[in-house]
């Protein structure tokens, strides 16, 4: 094993004792597929600035993400603070140099115009690769600390699934990331981060950090954090931050769909000044990850096995995971593998969702209970299956908003899929329906709501397919009799054998099967 280590003491900013320090909260986020042909430009991006007149934190704070988190533990704790920029976008394939450029700059001019500052909580995902940048987000800091210094302290928050390069952890005061996936703990993590700012603004903490990288992917397919193996690791960096001296204790399972020089499984330890305790916590726990190695063996079966498996079950529902087409991934969402062979196989009571505004226009034009026999998916390339003939009626139109009441993967509670169609496809009878849900944008299957909103109820039915890999989980996990997973092909492939890799490391363990 070769384990990567820098640490650095970050020079903090002399402040000076102010009753309430001012900290300024901001974000851009993107997880970014290096195999995915579409380029994520800056009109992808949904951007939130404080507005005249808007009640700006009260409106970041109605969620459940780490800015929420951010807003709440900064209030809690008595912090002044300052709304700049949040952007975010649908994970797809990599940044444009423009939107990287854009949303930097305007970053950038709004901590410049604020107040005197005394730290910056930022949040950003750790796996944005752009067109010039490997590593964007180390790109992002970079460019912070050349229009505002090294001195102002910066907290950054990133996804699980970050690829963490030491760069960023140089140029950072303390990252941490989310402890869960499917990722049900990122506005408990705002709050942690709102604490190590208040501490360093008030001179409480000095902080010191570690990374290590044992230097491994840690493929997608064992990234659930409830079970074995990364369970009993993600409970020591909880029981870690328990202890004296120790300011955050961060593990990041990677992400494999980034073919970036620091791609892989990392450790992050922040400390109250004492280097040491950094390096030697953080090189414990990636002997962890690393001892954990050959348990992360594939053996997924193939479409037409999964669609067996799945109509041969004695319970039901039986989720189907296309993990080839995984939206949050940044996959297309029209792959049409699983929709084919149900097609195939005559299944019966099964549900699919496929992005295709172009289908759903055609099901609009015909209207509700009209004959509907079009080809769906397929559209976006050719990496995701050919289109699907499907033939039935028009079942019902929605406009695509929704709510998600619970703490979920994202920690999003407002979504809009985009005007939506369901058809009714042929083989359905009176008890059970073979349900097509065609929507006019990618929605991650993060909520089970997108399902109810349109009328399906996924205890009546007999096969749910969602694309994805291990997000789904925290919604359909509690109505799912079984689970199958998918080796489908896909940007999103769980088999990396799948990909042609450039930049990761030849050495990096779990690239070849």
């Amino acid at each position: 094993m070769r384990l990567t280590v820098c640490s650095l003491l970050i020079p903090l900013l002399a402040l000076a004792q102010a009753p309430r320090p001012r900290i300024a909260i901001g974000g851009i986020l993107h997880e970014s597929n290096s195999f995915n042909p579409a380029r994520t430009g800056l009109r992808e991006f949904d951007r939130k600035t404080p507005e005249a007149g808007r009640d700006t934190l009260a409106e970041w704070a109605d969620n459940n993400d780490e800015i929420a988190g951010f807003i709440d533990g900064g209030r809690r704790l008595g912090l002044e603070l300052y709304p700049t920029l949040v952007a975010r976008a649908t994970p797809a394939g990599p940044v444009t140099d423009e939107a990287l450029d854009a949303l930097t700059a305007d970053l950038i001019g709004r901590l410049k115009a604020a107040p005197r500052l005394d730290g910056l909580l930022l949040a950003l995902h750790g796996a944005m690769v752009t067109e010039s940048h490997p590593h964007g987000d180390a790109e992002i800091l970079r460019r912070l600390r050349e229009a505002l210094g090294k001195a102002l302290p910066i907290v950054v928050t990133h996804d699980f699934h970050a690829n963490i390069s030491p760069e960023i952890v140089e140029r950072s005061t303390v990252l941490i990331t989310y402890k869960t996936n499917p990722h049900i703990d990122q506005k408990e993590r705002g709050v942690k981060a709102a604490g190590i700012i208040a501490a360093i603004a008030q001179g409480r903490v000095k902080p010191v950090q570690a990374v290590v990288k044992p230097g491994m992917l840690y493929n997608i397919r064992f990234q659930y954090t409830s079970v074995e193996p990364l369970r009993p690791i993600v409970e020591e960096t909880r029981r870690l931050e328990t202890q004296p001296g120790i300011l955050a204790a961060s593990v990041s399972g990677g992400y494999q769909y980034a073919d970036v020089p620091a791609m892989g499984a990392s450790v992050v330890v922040a400390t109250d000044n004492d280097p040491e305790l950094a390096r030697r916590t953080a090189q414990r726990l990636g002997e962890m990850l690393w001892a954990t190695r050959d348990r992360l063996k594939l053996d997924l079966p193939d479409p037409p096995a999964a669609v067996r498996q799945a109509m041969s079950a004695d319970r039901f529902p039986v989720v189907l995971v296309e993990m080839g087409d995984n939206i949050g991934g940044g996959s297309a969402g029209d792959a049409t593998f699983l929709l084919a062979e149900l097609l195939r196989q005559k299944a019966s009571g099964w549900v699919v969702v496929l992005a295709d505004p172009q289908a759903a226009q055609e099901a609009a034009r015909a209207g509700v209970g009209a004959a509907f026999d079009a080809l769906v998916g397929g559209k976006t390339d050719r990496l995701h299956g050919e289109p699907a003939r499907v033939r039935g009626r028009v079942r019902s139109l929605h406009d695509g908003r929704f709510l998600e009441t619970e703490i979920r993967h994202g920690g999003q509670r407002y979504y809009d899929q985009g005007f939506t169609a369901v058809i009714e496809a042929e083989g359905s009878t009176r008890d059970l329906h073979n349900l097509l849900m065609l929507t006019s944008r990618r929605q991650v299957p993060f909520t089970i709501h997108q399902l109810l909103c349109c009328g399906i109820y996924p205890e009546r039915q007999k096969i749910l397919v969602v694309k994805a890999a291990i997000a789904f989980r925290a919604a359909y996990e509690p109505v799912a009799a079984r689970i199958i997973e998918v080796d489908t092909p896909g940007v999103t492939a769980v088999n990396p054998a799948r990909f042609p890799w450039r930049r990761v490391p030849k050495t990096l363990f779990g690239v070849q099967p």
